[in-house]
């Protein structure tokens, strides 16, 4: 219901995910529950879930249905995690603005004179605006933090690598740069448990290419 009125205010939203309430049933009978278990998470464009497109802004990506959840989002849903919406994104994400021909344009919740920031500027707006608490955007070049800095929220860029980018659309992208899920929240604890969740067995094991390295209590600490 929070995110329905915060996108009818600044268009953030570009497809609710369907199945949330299948799997929150399923979630209730399963022993292990996960640290992430029964929070709403909303995803970038981009990140591949089952049933669902990738636009990436772009029209030829329209009527390409994916068939399966990406890495991302397979773990998500093991910790628990309830992926319920897609959020905008700038054409071809490579921008610091966040608005599309498909889509329209993204506002600031905090001010709509101004640009939400990209090219995670569909989370940005959405979690600023309090229709989502955990987020998961992507940055090559600012875009988890820019949106995160415009929007007054916390955000993350991972270590090249350190999260699976398996089964999302930005691969199509051969940059210098690699470009990084990571979490976008309003406090950095919610970053640090998001990445505490992603980093754990089923990640490694759905991703051999991800170092099996575990989330440091100790490196966040100091």
């Amino acid at each position: 219901g929070e995110a329905l009125e915060v996108t009818r205010e600044v268009n953030c939203v570009i497809d609710f995910i369907h199945g949330c309430e299948d799997q929150l049933q399923k979630l209730k009978k399963q022993k292990e529950k996960g640290l992430l278990y029964g929070i709403p998470v909303s995803i970038k464009d981009h990140i591949n879930c089952k049933g669902h497109i990738s636009s990436g802004g772009m029209v030829k990506f329209l009527g390409q249905v994916k068939e399966e959840d990406s890495v991302i989002v397979q773990v998500l849903k093991s910790q628990g995690a309830i992926p319920f919406v897609k959020t905008n994104i700038p054409q071809t994400m490579i921008n610091y603005d966040c608005s599309n021909l498909i889509f329209g344009q993204t506002l600031n919740p905090l001010n709509h004179q101004k640009t939400s920031g990209g090219s995670s500027g569909g989370e940005g707006a959405l979690i600023a605006g309090g229709g989502s608490i955990l987020g998961i955007g992507s940055d090559i070049a600012g875009s988890i933090r820019l949106p995160s800095s415009f929007c007054g929220l916390c955000g993350l860029k991972p270590t090249a690598d350190r999260i699976s980018l398996s089964a999302c659309s930005d691969r199509t992208f051969v940059l210098a740069v690699t470009g990084m899920l990571g979490p976008m929240a309003r406090d950095v604890d919610s970053l640090a448990l998001c990445m505490k969740a992603l980093l754990c067995e089923e990640m490694f094991r759905l991703d051999p290419t991800v170092p099996p390295i575990p989330f440091n209590e100790e490196v966040r600490l100091r």
